[in-house]
């Protein structure tokens, strides 16, 4: 057996599928989790583009009231994951049928390429940084293109490795954190932050703000499912993913808002999302960890990524190993594009266009449409209740399509004062809700569990 072969035969045994399984996780787990998540550079760089267009006290208030409404869809979408034992994408085979969901499918692959080619470019940012202030070399191309080479052979040998140490990571991105507002706030007093002057000609306004901090909620939604599924309870799944999320994610931001204050108030250039800009005040260190929690969340990215395309078709499960290389020659390809920085708020605005419609669907099928539970026809390759016409729900696609629509155009034609994707969502889930009321079945109905227990399976995560 040749050495690609053996290989190939490893790592099929140690992918990811999207089968059910039975979780053991506790809340405790499932916060570390998700507080890990978060607490990334992308995140906090985040933060660092809205001030000082929008007064910093607002950009605060907007950063928890996004982030806690867009906590309540991840949730959701999640505890659907825990109850059936599913992750996101297979979930979506419930509303948009067995081969309508390959929609859904392909723009979660997409999304997810384009944050690897984000944190790769950052990564590199960072590392460039870092060589450049001991040897004076510097070519962040290089760098880039080197950290996202190491991201995929990390993904296809070490994406275990990496997830259990990405909490220490996390702990020292919080370590920092603190660092940085003990700083900040003992330079400067509150009332010089909120004083700070607005920018001459703005980009953001608050209805921006608060999208863009919505549609991240709405980006990390994608795996809420994959990550819930792993919790022993539903107490667990809501609670420490709900309250690991919020709180990571109102640090990170809030911490890069502080960041860019704290720039500008010591007379610093004020180049939004940016390492260096906030790399420079507080030294190397902080580039380095810069660089190890990307490099640690970007390799979760691109595993997800594989393993999404890998599991793509029930009964046809593709090769590993292939898909690895081809996916990571593209996105190690993509790490070169550097000018998609200056369209990460694009990038953001698109995720919520594309993404808010498909778990407003989600929703409203598992929780209203099919009361809350879903059977085992969802596993079928073909037939079964999931089918609907040839594999597809049109309606669902259909909705979704009046949805994303709405969103670019209320982001781009005709804006909108609170931004687009909570309006978005909101014409989605009432227009799905009406059109498939019909299929809501009447009187008592036996509610089907977790997949995996229904089959009298074995499958569960180890703890």
């Amino acid at each position: 057996m040749s050495l690609y072969s053996r290989l190939e035969q490893r790592l099929e045994a140690q992918s990811d599928d999207a089968g059910p399984l039975v979780g053991t996780y506790s809340t405790g787990r499932l916060f570390m989790i998700w507080l890990a998540a978060n607490l990334v550079v992308t995140t906090l760089l985040t933060g660092t583009l809205f001030v000082p267009d929008v007064n910093y006290g607002l950009v605060l208030l907007l950063i928890v009231l996004g982030t806690v409404i867009g906590a309540a869809v991840l949730v959701a979408v999640g505890t659907i994951g825990r109850r059936t034992g599913l992750p996101t994408m297979a979930l979506t085979r419930g509303p948009f049928g067995t081969r309508g969901s390959l929609l859904p499918v392909a723009a979660n692959v997409i999304i997810l390429m384009g944050w690897s080619w984000v944190q790769a470019m950052l990564a590199g940012i960072a590392l460039d940084y870092i060589v450049m202030t001991f040897t004076g070399f510097s070519s962040p191309v290089i760098f880039a293109v080197l950290c996202q080479t190491i991201v995929v052979i990390l993904a296809i040998f070490g994406h275990a490795g990496v997830a259990r140490v990405e909490p220490w990571f996390a702990a020292v991105i919080l370590a920092i954190a603190a660092y940085i507002f003990v700083v900040a706030f003992s330079t400067y007093g509150p009332a010089e932050f909120t004083s700070i002057p607005a920018s001459a000609e703005p980009y953001y306004d608050a209805g921006l703000v608060f999208d863009v901090v919505l549609a991240t909620a709405i980006s990390w939604t994608v795996l809420s499912a994959d990550f819930n599924r792993l919790a022993g309870s539903t107490r667990a799944s809501v609670i420490g993913s709900g309250v690991g999320y919020t709180l990571s994610t109102v640090i990170s931001m809030s911490l890069g808002a502080t960041a860019m204050a704290f720039v500008i108030l010591s007379g610093g250039e004020a180049i939004p999302f940016d390492p260096v800009t906030i790399i420079e005040p507080f030294g190397w260190a902080f580039g380095l960890a810069i660089f190890l929690s990307v490099m640690a969340t970007n390799t979760m990215v691109v595993y997800g990524m594989v393993t999404t395309v890998v599991n793509a078709i029930p009964g046809l499960r593709i090769k590993f190993l292939p898909a690895a290389l081809v996916l990571g020659v593209i996105s190690i390809l993509g790490a070169t594009l550097f000018g998609l920085l200056d369209q990460f708020t694009n990038f953001l605005v698109t995720i919520g266009a594309l993404f808010a419609p498909i778990f407003a669907i989600m929703i409203v099928d598992y929780y209203f449409i099919r009361r809350s539970s879903y059977d085992r026809d969802i596993l079928q390759v073909k037939g079964g209740r999931y089918w609907y016409t040839a594999g597809v729900n049109w309606l669902a696609i259909g909705s979704w399509f009046v949805g994303a629509a709405l969103a670019y155009v209320w982001a781009y034609v005709w804006p909108l004062p609170f931004g687009s994707t909570a309006p978005a969502f909101i014409v989605t889930f009432v227009l799905y809700l009406a059109v498939s009321w019909h299929r809501r079945p009447k009187g008592a109905i036996t509610p089907v569990g977790n997949l995996a227990s229904e089959a009298g399976s074995e499958a569960a995560v180890k703890a």
